[in-house]
């Protein structure tokens, strides 16, 4: 990815909203009879392993291309913040759901 730690955590939380809203549009379909319903767990762990090699490449990618290039101290720091930044982020969506749409 990038050497922005902020950019690498942006990233990171538009594949999840993507992921989301095609999660909630597959949602409102009819999928839980005939064949579709042995589709969707296959689809589930499909988007599961999918994720998990997304996220890998946003977080790791860079960091570890740094490392092996012998700038270790760069690399530990860039995963770290991009790493605290997402956590962050989170926290802030975490307390925005509490207290702005928990209010409503």
């Amino acid at each position: 990815m990038s050497k922005n730690p902020f950019v690498n955590s942006l990233v990171a939380l538009a594949y999840i909203v993507v992921v989301v809203f095609t999660i909630n549009i597959i949602d409102e379909t009819e999928v839980n009879s005939g064949l579709a319903q042995y589709i969707m767990p296959v689809m589930v762990i499909s988007l599961f392993t999918l994720s998990a090699a997304v996220m890998g490449y946003i977080f790791c990618f860079k960091p570890i291309t740094l490392f092996l290039e012998g700038k270790k101290e760069e690399a530990v720091k860039l995963f770290l913040k991009t790493v605290g930044i997402f956590g962050i982020i989170t926290l802030g969506l975490i307390l925005f759901s509490i207290l702005v749409i928990g209010q409503q």
